[in-house]
């Protein structure tokens, strides 16, 4: 099992910044990648981006390519989603998942974390 613990939501203006974390605990050398997705009100979830837990390989979704960056931190097991020039139809809440492989669904999920972007 993977434990995954988001922080770093909150209300920001338009134009602004925010970084949200991600903690791991349990058995994250299971891991194969890490995700952010996110899901606004009345909306479908989206894929934000992902990191391969043994690489820096990442994939952004089309909407905060240029704008977002994901990192990790293999030795604090922390995943973090940098986000700059914020929009307003970037509000929603954000969560963290894990799978362990190529194949496999994002099958570990956190509880997460609301980001509001006012315009």
């Amino acid at each position: 099992q993977v434990q995954l613990v988001e922080s770093g939501g909150g209300l920001v203006q338009a134009g602004g910044s925010l970084r949200l974390s991600c903690a791991a605990s349990g058995r994250t050398f299971s891991m194969y990648e890490m995700g952010w997705f996110r899901q606004a009100p009345g909306k479908d979830r989206e894929i934000v981006g992902r990191i391969r837990w043994s690489s820096s390989s990442t994939y952004y979704g089309d909407s905060v390519k240029g704008r977002f960056t994901i990192s990790r931190d293999n030795a604090k097991n922390t995943v973090s989603l940098q986000m700059n020039s914020l929009k307003p139809e970037d509000t929603a809440v954000y969560y963290c998942a894990a799978r362990v492989s190529a194949t496999s669904t994002f099958n570990y999920w956190g509880q997460g974390t609301q980001v509001t972007v006012s315009s």
